[in-house]
């Protein structure tokens, strides 16, 4: 039976690991409720923006330097990505777009493996996110704090540019209904391209902020891209609230199952989306009939 220390501990890490899934699922849910694209690469971007991270890194020591250019070069990813492959497959079944994105995320961990190889590759924290705080009779690593006010901080902003914008406007008028935006007058296109760059930056970024946390790997974006897909469950299609309540719920039952068996944390989180699928198949926050 684990003792208080350790799950107060795990309760902490629950927390920075759930507010950095909500943002890997923010982007993620954007992508499909706007675009109804499953993109299967979205764990492959995940690790792109920690290698991206960490290449940028190594080269400037500056944190805010690779963090800012590494979302630059992950948004350009994004529209690239979308110009290219993804708006040819709008309109295309489920399978086709899970098979596409499935490759080209095959096709970005393959790069990356050949070009940085194999071997782990690790991320040192900025010199204000070393060491540890003391929390009461706790102390916990200063930069895993400092992460989850981060992120907190970055999905208010986007929470801003999706409810408090025109941009936004369009994105969830897009996630109701992309046929009458069109017919509105608006640059579907357009919105779709910047949608989807967003997404694959909210993905980049997330990896870039969980590289020092972590070794750095070609695969490490692999567990990301499954837990998304659940916290999306969980939380509801298109929903970004629920992206953000699921991935505190996913974490915390990932951590927290951790500290009592670490064998049965991730089947904890399947039950709980599986029950949660029987009772309210649209998730906390999803609307009915959505799909």
């Amino acid at each position: 039976m684990p003792n208080l220390s350790l799950l107060l501990s795990q309760a902490f890490n629950g927390l920075a690991l759930g507010i950095l899934l909500a943002l890997v699922a923010s982007g993620l849910t954007i992508i499909l409720g706007t675009l109804g694209v499953l993109n299967f690469a979205h764990g492959a971007l995940f690790m792109l923006g920690a290698y991206t991270f960490f290449l940028i890194f190594s080269r400037t020591g500056s944190f805010l330097i690779g963090i800012a250019a590494g979302a630059i070069f992950m948004f350009v990813v994004g529209a690239l990505l979308e110009r290219v492959l993804i708006r040819w497959f709008y309109n295309r079944p489920p399978e086709d777009q899970i098979l596409a994105t499935f490759g080209a995320g095959i096709v970005i961990t393959e790069a990356v493996r050949a070009i940085f190889g194999p071997d782990t590759q690790h991320v040192a924290p900025p010199v204000w996110g070393q060491g540890a705080t003391r929390l009461g009779f706790l102390v916990y690593p200063t930069y895993r704090l400092e992460l989850i006010g981060i992120v907190a901080a970055m999905l208010a902003l986007l929470y801003g540019v999706l409810y408090r914008t025109s941009i936004g406007l369009v994105v969830r008028a897009g996630i109701e209904d992309a046929r009458m935006v069109g017919l509105l007058g608006i640059n579907v296109r357009r919105a779709f391209l910047l949608v989807f760059a967003l997404g694959v930056m909210a993905a980049g970024v997330a990896g870039m902020l969980y590289a020092p946390v972590v070794a750095v790997t070609p695969d490490i974006g692999d567990s990301f891209l499954v837990e998304a897909f659940v916290v999306i469950v969980i939380g509801g299609l298109g929903s970004f609230p629920g992206a953000v309540l699921g991935g505190l719920i996913a974490g915390e039952i990932i951590s927290i199952t951790s500290a009592f068996n670490s064998a049965y944390s991730e089947v904890m989180l399947y039950a709980v989306m599986a029950l949660l699928l029987i009772l309210r198949p649209q998730g906390l926050f999803g609307s009915e009939g959505r799909v």
